[in-house]
């Protein structure tokens, strides 16, 4: 398996680079988000890399950070979804920000990406909801919460309260769908009781 390359960077013709590593040419496919740090043509480039071999051939994959290299490989496990539709996520959304949809459960933010339509959302989102913490603990918690700024780390904080309530996360997430986006903790749990006692 070959985890790491590291070489000169001969060719940038997006979604595929060309790297020279100890004089063999290795053709690999970036997301965007690795594309658009990429060093230029001629300068030393360092990938964290995942190979797969299928049925008609070998493909080398390169990422610029071991994050997007677990969310890759954990878009792979989910039903359905190959190299290029987890390739397409990865570029139309940083680590950060997927792991913050999968969080809130925002189907919308992955319709957006070309070749994602709501069904394929709906499953990410389910399947990855358990998975992708566990792969990526450096882009839970704490910096979720960053990354999500205030008004999503308010929303988390109401969820958790709902579940340390008893709620289970659907009914939880349910009573959070008509929350303003910039509610406070204590408002937002005032708010989503008042819907669950509704329902």
């Amino acid at each position: 398996m070959i985890g790491r390359l590291t070489g000169t960077l001969l060719e940038k013709n997006p979604p595929q680079i060309l790297v020279d590593a100890g004089g063999v040419g290795y053709e690999l496919e970036v997301p965007m988000s690795t594309f658009y740090g990429l060093p230029a043509t001629g300068s030393r480039v360092s990938l964290h890399t995942h190979l797969a071999i299928r049925e008609d051939g070998h493909f080398l994959y390169g990422f610029a950070s071991e994050e997007e290299r677990a969310a890759f490989r954990q878009l792979l496990k989910v039903s359905g979804i190959g190299a290029r539709t987890a390739l397409a996520v990865l570029s139309g959304l940083s680590v950060n920000d997927l792991a913050q949809a999968v969080a809130l459960q925002e189907a919308g933010r992955l319709v957006k990406i070309p070749g994602i339509g709501k069904k394929t959302a709906e499953r990410l989102l389910l399947e990855l909801r358990d998975k992708l913490g566990k792969a990526l603990p450096q882009v839970t918690g704490a910096r979720l919460a960053a990354a999500a700024g205030g008004a999503a780390d308010a929303k988390s904080d109401v969820l958790n309260a709902l579940l340390a309530l008893g709620y289970n996360e659907k009914e939880a997430l349910g009573a959070m769908k008509g929350l303003a986006e910039d509610v406070g903790v204590s408002d937002g749990i005032r708010q989503a009781l008042k819907a669950l006692s509704k329902a």
